[in-house]
């Protein structure tokens, strides 16, 4: 497993750079999915953070990747597209609806994906111990944050991945919402995080829109542009394995 690097605008461009020719196939097929798709959906991630999370799942190659939310499988399609081009892994996905399974693409979920429905909490005991990334995007409030904070986060090895959507859509995540929840946490633990948020960083952004500019990429697969997800490596916490 490769060592943890800090997430942040260099290792992010890096990235880019690296799998440029890839993540612009997976693109153009991202594109093709969404125009297919019937009934029409809307997709739950821009194109910047689905395309960190393209990368990041690149860089780790993970073995089990954990996806709490999948809707109508946008991001679900992303994640396994980044597993197929590792050539190993797997997805474990829940969701109180089932949505997502007619929508992700069969040749990309066959033998690489498991859909569980169901309320997470109730399923904790289906998600792999030994969870290399960890994706979430479901309820978006601070009972469920406060939940999967002390109850699944340090059961999870130390130092993997951990994405986290809609936290800024503004400027600072709003009160009592699961982000100010996880950002009080972060702080607490002394964890920096990333974001290409437009709201919360947006010299952080304009940075990464010159960059897919320069590298032939900035057609847009979706029209969404606040990009509000965060991302950090799990901390070391009572109980953690340290080394995944």
């Amino acid at each position: 497993m490769p060592t943890a690097s800090a997430i942040d605008i260099d290792h992010i461009s890096g990235l880019y750079r690296t799998h440029r020719d890839d993540l612009a196939r997976v693109r153009d097929q991202m594109r093709a999915h969404l125009q297919a798709a019937e009934p029409p959906m809307t997709p739950q991630l821009d194109d910047i953070e689905a395309e960190i999370t393209y990368l990041l799942l690149r860089e780790r190659t993970p073995a089990h990747t954990v996806e709490i939310g999948t809707y109508y499988g946008w991001s679900t399609t992303w994640i396994l597209s980044a597993l197929r081009d590792n050539g190993t892994g797997h997805l474990y996905s829940f969701d109180i609806i089932d949505h997502a399974p007619r929508h992700v693409p069969p040749h990309l979920a066959q033998n690489r994906w498991t859909f569980t429905k169901g309320d997470v909490r109730a399923k904790i005991a289906h998600i792999p111990s030994d969870t290399d990334y960890l994706f979430i995007d479901a309820a978006h409030n601070g009972w469920f944050a406060r939940w999967y904070l002390h109850h699944l986060l340090p059961a999870l090895p130390s130092h993997i991945p951990v994405s986290v959507h809609d936290v800024f859509h503004q400027r600072h995540a709003l009160p009592f919402t699961e982000g100010a929840v996880v950002l009080k946490w972060l702080a607490t633990n002394t964890t920096p995080f990333f974001t290409a948020s437009s709201a919360r960083a947006p010299h952080t952004h304009q940075a990464l829109r010159d960059l897919k500019r320069e590298l032939d990429l900035d057609e847009p697969v979706c029209t969404g542009h606040h990009n509000p997800m965060i991302y950090f490596r799990l901390p070391t916490l009572p109980g953690h394995n340290p080394h995944p």
